[in-house]
């Protein structure tokens, strides 16, 4: 239930975000009559992605057991690649939406588009829903108890709208970077257990024929029915026998995603300065320092 309540809260609470900045700044201009064409184009992108999500799943079930795992390798790498893309846009533009959102529909405004309001909440949702339909299929695919994962993703959705609509009424602010920093920590585990659960599928799917001896047991910690394993399956995405493959793929995603996440926006490598000699030197203006 956790790790699809993370998933549910973080990737709804992007798209509420984008959507309770625009409506908030729709109402504190004066321009509530706007709102309808924000709802329009909420209301098409998520009819769109549970299509996508009911229609990746159905033809799932219809397909031959190996063509099953083909397909839920394929979603599984989608489903990382997705969730790698949202992790590092939001990382470059989370201390900056607010301001750039608010430009971009002052600007709709001013220039009385309607199709600019409507295809800026579409996007916002389409593109996040997408990306939940696709992840949390990869995830149900492999839960053990599906009903708990589905609950905690409607439960996780339901918290972000609820931000959302406090962030339009002016009750909620968030510090988006702080916030999005600690649920994309939980991210790199969750997708680096898909990674690892690709690699599973892909062997049954005849993709890889080697690199299956075990390279870790953890069947002494991974207890069916306990808090550890619950943890480690469903949070770090581990399992009670990983192999080589499922390790390699566990830890070429995880090391370098979880360094690029945690790493501080203010330790940037600079480029040393040049050393100037002669005339250059004597013509350089003087350091601040």
């Amino acid at each position: 239930m956790l790790p699809t309540f993370v998933i549910g809260l973080r990737e709804g609470l992007e798209a509420a975000l984008i959507v309770g900045i625009i409506a908030a700044f729709l109402k504190k201009e004066g321009n509530t009559y706007a709102l309808k064409y924000v709802w329009i184009g909420v209301s098409a992108a998520i009819v769109i992605c549970l299509g996508v999500g009911v229609g990746l799943d159905l033809l799932n079930q219809e397909l031959p057991q190996r063509q099953q795992e083909m397909l839920e390798t394929v979603i599984a790498f989608a489903a990382v690649g997705m969730v790698t893309f949202m992790i590092v846009w939001m990382k470059r533009h989370a201390r900056s939406m607010r301001s750039e959102l608010q430009i971009n529909a002052g600007g709709a405004l001013a220039q009385g588009s309607t199709w600019a309001l409507i295809t800026m909440a579409f996007f916002a949702v389409f593109r996040e829903g997408l990306e939940t339909a696709v992840f949390l299929l990869a995830v149900f695919q492999g839960a053990s108890d599906p009903m708990s994962a589905g609950i905690g993703a409607v439960l996780g959705i339901l918290v972000a709208v609820a931000i959302g609509y406090g962030i339009y009424m002016g009750g909620v602010n968030l510090n988006y970077a702080k916030f999005f920093k600690f649920t994309s920590v939980v991210l790199v585990f969750v997708a680096a257990g898909l990674m690892a659960s690709a690699a599973n599928t892909a062997w049954e799917a005849g993709w890889i024929t080697s690199f299956q001896s075990q390279a870790l047991d953890l069947n002494w910690l991974v207890v069916p029915g306990t808090w550890t394993s619950s943890l480690l399956t469903g949070m770090l995405g581990l399992s009670g026998s990983m192999s080589q493959a499922q390790v390699f793929l566990y830890l070429i995603y995880l090391v370098p995603m979880l360094a690029y996440v945690l790493w501080p926006q203010s330790w940037k490598l600079r480029a040393p300065r040049p050393k100037l000699t002669g005339v250059a030197q004597q013509a350089a203006p003087p350091s601040d320092s």
